[in-house]
C-alpha cells in the first residue's frame, strides 16, 4: 500500500503520494521528474533542500514518493532555466585482452577508448616496445557505477531516508520470531469482523499485498502483512486510541483493516480497493493509473476465489 494521509478540513483522507506542480513564479522553475530520480538528487541539483521541496510542491509524507514524469516546482537563480546535469561519475577497471596478430598498441587504445599512454602504463610498456601474438594486455576501461535498485517498487522511485528506514526495519523483522501465514489468515478475519470489514475482503488485500506475511517490506517503507506505510500506522492509531506498531502483527493487521473501513466506508467497492494502493484522494483527482486498475482487478478477482472456498495455503 503506497497512499499517505493528508487532513482537510477535519477529515482524513488518503491521498496519492505525490502531486503534479505546474511551477511559473518569478525565481522558480519546472523539473520533470526522471525514472531514478530520488528528491534529495534534485535538492543538490537545484542547491536548495529536501524539506523546501517538500514544501514548495506541498507533498504529503514528507517526499516519500515521486513519480516519474511528475512535474516539481524547483528554485532557480531567476529564471526557469533547466540546471546542467550532474556528470556521471565513474571509475577505470581493467579487463584482459590477448594480442592478436597485426594489433598495434595504438589500435587496441583507440577499440577500448583508452589513451595508449594508460595502455602502456597498465602493462608496465614504453612506448616503442613489442606486443606479439598471444600476449595478455591489461586494458584500462571506465566502468560505470551499477543503478541503485532497492529504491524502487512499482515503477516508483522512493526517497533514500525512506528506503533507509525501510531497510531498518526489515532487518528487524528477519531477526523476529513471526506468526505463520496460517495464523495471519485467522488474525485478519477476527480483526476484520471487529471493525466491519469484509473479512475476504482484508483476506484478498493482504494476499496481494504480502501473501499473508508479516516479514515483508517495500522500498517504500510499506510494511507487514498489510503493507501499511508509517503515515496510515498513525492515521489508524489515531482512530483506534492508542499507538500501533506496525511491526507487530496484530497492530499491523489492525492498521490496515482500519483503513479499508474508512475507505469502504466512502467510496464504493472498487474506488475504495484502489484507494488502498493509489490513495482515495489520488484516484478521485487523476482516476485510476494502469497498475492500479489492475491491482483493483487482482484483488477483486481473489476475493470473489476466496468466497467460493479457495484456500491459497493448501
Amino acid at each position: 500500500m503506497r497512499n499517505v494521509l493528508r487532513v482537510l478540513s477535519g477529515l482524513a483522507v488518503p491521498v496519492l503520494a505525490a502531486a503534479v506542480i505546474t511551477a511559473g513564479a518569478p525565481g522558480f522553475g519546472a523539473y520533470k521528474v526522471k525514472q531514478g530520480d530520488t528528491l534529495s538528487h534534485i535538492a543538490d541539483q537545484y542547491g536548495t533542500s529536501v524539506r523546501r521541496l517538500v514544501a514548495l510542491n506541498n507533498l504529503p509524507g514528507n517526499g516519500n514518493a515521486i513519480y516519474a514524469g511528475e512535474l516539481l516546482k524547483v528554485p532557480t537563480p531567476g529564471t526557469a532555466a533547466k540546471p546542467a546535469q550532474p556528470a556521471k561519475r565513474s571509475q577505470l577497471g581493467r579487463v584482459t585482452y590477448v594480442v592478436k596478430s597485426g594489433d598495434t598498441i595504438s589500435g587496441i587504445a583507440k577499440r577500448f577508448k583508452c589513451s595508449q599512454a594508460n595502455l602502456l602504463a597498465a602493462n608496465a610498456l614504453k612506448p616503442g616496445d613489442h606486443i606479439y601474438a598471444g600476449k595478455p594486455l591489461q586494458v584500462p576501461v571506465k566502468i560505470r557505477p551499477k543503478a541503485r535498485t532497492d529504491n524502487t517498487f512499482a515503477g516508483r522511485t522512493y526517497a533514500d531516508h525512506v528506503v533507509a528506514q525501510a531497510n531498518r526495519n526489515r532487518a528487524i523483522l528477519k531477526k523476529r520470531k513471526l506468526p505463520t501465514r496460517a495464523h495471519m489468515r485467522s488474525l485478519i478475519v477476527t480483526t476484520s469482523k471487529r471493525y466491519g470489514v469484509d473479512p475476504e475482503l482484508a483476506l484478498a488485500v493482504s494476499w496481494q499485498e504480502s501473501g499473508w506475511k508479516q516479514r515483508v517490506v517495500s522500498p517504500a517503507n510499506a510494511v507487514g502483512a498489510m503493507q501499511v506505510i508509517p503515515s496510515t500506522g498513525k492515521f489508524a492509531s489515531q482512530i483506534v486510541g492508542r499507538d500501533l506498531d506496525l511491526l507487530k502483527p496484530a497492530d499491523n493487521v489492525t492498521a490496515g483493516v482500519v483503513l479499508l473501513s474508512r475507505l469502504t466506508g466512502a467510496a464504493k467497492l472498487d474506488i475504495a480497493v484502489a484507494g488502498y494502493y493509489q490513495g482515495l484522494g489520488g484516484v478521485k483527482k487523476n482516476g485510476m493509473y494502469a497498475d492500479t486498475k489492475l491491482y483493483v482487478k487482482n484483488i477483486l478477482r481473489i476475493k470473489a476465489q476466496l468466497e467460493r472456498g479457495w484456500d491459497p495455503l493448501r
